[in-house]
Order: C-alpha cells, then structure tokens, then sequence
C-alpha cells in the first residue's frame, strides 16, 4: 500500500440506526448498527475515490472494535494510526430518525460519553511517519471534549505544521459529545489559526460566528484559505480567497442522511488533491470541484449508512454526467 496522502484523525463507531422512522428513543423498537464516525467515513470515502488514506484513533479491545478495525482495512484504509484500550468500549451512538430519513442523536446507551475508547487516543502514539509522506489532515472537534484525545488533536496540529500538511476542519458539532457544551465554542476557535480549511453546516455557521455567509467567516479568520457552510436540500456556499460561490443541492431520493457531510469533505479533499490547490483560485474550477463534492454527498444519502453507501469515483463520473452532462 502507498503512503496515505490523507490523514484523518477521530472517531470511528457504530451507529445505532433507529429502524422505525419518526419515533422517539424510548418509542424505537429495533436498531440496526452501522459503521462510522465522521473521520472515518471521510477516510472510506476517499479510498473508494481512490485516494490512499489513513485513519487515526482508538477503538477498544472488543469486537466492536475488532469489527470496526477490520471494516476499515478490508475498505482498504492505512489502521497504522489506529490504538487499542484495554479496556474502554468502542463507542456506539443511537441515532432516531425522522419521517424525512434525517437523523438526530439520542444518546450513548448504558455509557457515559467519556468512558469510550475514543476519548483515550494518545498524542504520544501518533505514527510521525505518517505526517512525514501525507498532503492532507482532515479533523473534527468532537475529540477536543476530551482531555487526553484534545491533546492528540494538538500534536496532530503541530505534525501538520511541521511537515507542511493542509488542515481541512469539519467542526461536526454533537452537543452529547460534550459533558460541558459550554466551553465548546471557546475550544473550537482555538484551533482556527492552524486551519487551511474549514467546512461548517449553516447552524454551526451561526453557531460559531454569528453569520451564515462564508466570505464573512474568511474574513475574520487570518490563516484559513476556503470557508464552505453546507445545508443540506438546499445546497452550499463557499469562499475562498479571490471568490465567493452558492450551488444548490442535487436532487435525489434520500434514504438516510448520515454521513452525507463526511462524504461531501472527501469529495472536495479529492478534487483538491487532483487539480492542486492553486485551482481554487480559478472561480470556475473551484465551482467545479464544489459541484464535485456535492455530487458524492448526495449519493450517499440515496442508501442507508454512511460508509456502505458511498460513492466509487465511476459512479460519482456517471451521476455527474447525468445530472448536468459533465
């Protein structure tokens, strides 16, 4: 296997599927687990586009985790980052569903969020070797809740820095991650000055900076080269240093919502990796590889699960084409 171009570190875990659409957690009657966890997913999506990643985290030694591992490598992904707890879970995330197939998360079952594996993954461990050869770190903010994971996101930053890698943020923002939602947003825009790149929905947009239009999120931030803040049905908006863009979202018959987002970050990691970044100063390129990450994230949301439903590079070729003759 060729040495990871990206790297994505986080989560990786079940979740739990409510089967019956519209009801509450105490009203679901049956579940059905799915692979993912946002970085996880973003590594999947990228190798099935044909980009060789790696995923960094900790899963337990159990066999969620040997399934979670295996899952991974059998997709093709580089698990030299990933750690083993003796004895912490592997997380697993419920999930109900709404009449639409949009998702909300319900809780963690019979475990308190900070007793996972996840939250144990050690900045000491991290494989240097891995930022020496990669172009890309991809992030979400869901690790900073924790004490000992928060500081392997900030060695991860500075191997990034060192080894000249760029920084896609996805902030993926879960409020039942967090034992103390509060201190979320203070935490979460310490690491905007190490980022190159961050991709936000609209309400955390408006969470996070008061304004859901992204030329006035680059504007306040010094270091950050592209802002993208997607919504869902009704599309994205991006801005990157020399131009603004707005594209609507592809319509399709959604089945399952999760991981739509993760696929979307792959989509555009990937279109970056191909034509270079200096392509993003080209308006019509950009909106080229916008549309691009577009089209992934909504394939995958026509099957259920976030991993078994992403897109192979021919299929993503093959809707483009159809949809707008490219």
């Amino acid at each position: 296997m060729s040495n990871p171009r990206v790297l994505c570190l986080g989560e990786v875990l079940f979740d739990c599927l409510a089967d019956q659409l519209g009801r509450s957690l105490e009203e679901v009657e049956s579940w059905t687990p799915y692979p993912g966890g946002a970085p996880a997913n973003v590594a999947c999506a990228l190798v099935k586009l044909g980009i060789p990643t790696g995923f960094i985290g900790c899963v337990g030694e159990d066999q969620p985790g040997n399934e979670l591992v295996d899952l991974l490598q059998r997709v093709g992904v580089d698990t030299t980052g990933v750690q083993r707890h003796p004895t912490a879970p592997t997380r697993q995330v419920y999930v109900v569903r709404s009449l639409e197939g949009d998702r909300h998360f319900a809780g963690f079952g019979q475990y308190d969020t900070t007793e996972f594996a996840d939250t144990r993954l050690l900045a000491n461990q991290l494989p240097i070797k891995l930022f020496e050869a990669a172009d890309f770190l991809v992030l979400g903010t869901l690790e900073l809740a924790y004490p000992e994971s928060g500081k392997a996101v900030h060695r991860a930053l500075e191997l990034a820095e060192e080894y000249n890698l760029k920084v896609l943020l996805d902030v993926n923002w879960r409020p039942v991650f967090w034992t103390n939602p509060d201190i979320a947003p203070q935490t979460i825009r310490a690491l905007f000055k190490q980022v190159d790149f961050l991709k936000l929905s609209l309400e955390e947009a408006e969470w996070l900076f008061d304004t859901k239009k992204p030329r006035e999120i680059l504007n306040r931030l010094d270091s950050v080269e592209g802002v993208i803040v997607t919504d869902g049905e009704h599309g994205c908006a991006y801005s990157f240093e020399e131009h603004d863009g707005k594209l609507p979202a592809f319509a399709v018959t959604v089945a399952d919502t999760t991981g739509a987002g993760d696929s979307f970050v792959a989509g555009f990691i990937y279109q970056v990796l191909m034509h270079g970044i200096k392509s993003l100063s080209d308006p019509v390129k950009a909106k080229q590889i916008v549309t691009y990450a577009s089209a992934v994230g909504a394939l995958t949301t026509m099957k259920p699960g976030a991993i078994a439903s992403q897109p192979t590079k021919e299929e993503v070729e093959a809707f483009l084409i159809q949809e707008i003759g490219v």
